[in-house]
């Protein structure tokens, strides 16, 4: 198993997100690590961004790694 990349690839994605030429997307929200509610280990490597459009609806981004 080599390294991944899920810290990387969320890091730019949020990048390019919030440089958003068209407008459609009012806010872009902090790149989140799976932690432990209450302890905060790492639950896993997925990383998630939530992003509000200009209409007010959510959504949330998220970066997994699979097994190829």
């Amino acid at each position: 198993m080599g390294l991944q990349y899920c810290d990387y690839i969320a890091a730019q994605a949020r990048k390019a997100i919030s440089q958003d030429p068209d407008q459609l997307l009012a806010e872009t929200g902090p790149v989140k690590m799976d932690l432990h509610p209450t302890e905060g280990y790492f639950l896993s490597l997925d990383k998630t961004i939530e992003v509000t459009d200009r209409n007010g609806r959510k959504y949330r981004v998220t970066v997994e790694a699979i097994d190829a």
